[in-house]
């Protein structure tokens, strides 16, 4: 018999605790507030109506505790994201602000920051305009993405409108040269980036859709 008195107790008294710290933290929780809360039920038709062994003003205290914690859960997790981001946010700005203090890092970040700015920001249209231009010499023809014009010093030198394309290499398009072209010398496609980067990592194996269909749609009409 005190075997099993032991094991019933063992398996008892885990559950009884864990109730406990419950009810206790709940309590710990709720009681600031469960008046402020219970005077505005008891207002409402609430404390008449039962609900299986709570009654009156019991279903009005054990319901105002339900209300506080879950008012409480939501204003812990709404604080919880605002440090979170004020704190990353302010993590973010103390990095920059070292990385600028640095000699020779601050001008690679200004210039790699601004460059990110420059290919991501959603008004800019730089390397959205497939062109073909004649690289590395006239005769020859490659595809490169349209960046923007040439600094005003070049084009003053040379007197000529100029603009400066990326020419990626193949297969990895990632690298590449900055040419300066004159813009006589640049042929506009309507080719879109994504296609053109699978020519140029396909190494011109596949052929962009666009210039698939207008050759089917040629083909077909001189039959």
């Amino acid at each position: 018999m005190k075997k099993y008195f032991l094991t019933g107790l063992i398996l008892l008294l885990p559950i009884v605790l864990t109730i406990m710290i419950i009810t206790f933290v709940v309590r710990f929780l709720t009681n600031p507030f469960v008046g402020f809360v219970s005077h505005l039920l008891s207002e409402s038709s609430l404390g008449e109506h039962g609900f299986y062994l709570l009654h009156g003003e019991k279903l009005v205290t054990v319901t105002s505790q339900i209300i506080i914690l879950v008012f409480l859960f939501a204003f812990i997790l709404l604080l919880g994201m605002l440090a979170r981001w004020f704190f990353i946010h302010w993590l973010i700005n103390a990095g920059e602000y070292i990385v600028h203090k640095l000699p020779l890092v601050n001008k690679v970040y200004k210039t790699s920051k601004e460059i990110v700015s420059h290919l991501f920001g959603q008004d800019k249209k730089s390397f959205k305009q497939v062109v073909l231009v004649p690289f590395p010499k006239k005769g020859i023809y490659t595809l490169g993405f349209l960046s923007e014009k040439a600094p005003p010093e070049i084009i003053e030198a040379t007197g000529h409108e100029m603009i400066s394309v990326f020419v990626p290499t193949t297969p990895n398009p990632t690298t590449g040269f900055t040419v300066i072209f004159n813009v006589k010398d640049i042929y506009y496609l309507k080719m879109k980036p994504e296609a053109a980067i699978k020519f140029i990592v396909s190494c011109g194996i596949v052929h962009p859709e666009d210039l698939t269909k207008e050759g089917q749609i040629k083909e077909e009409g001189k039959i």
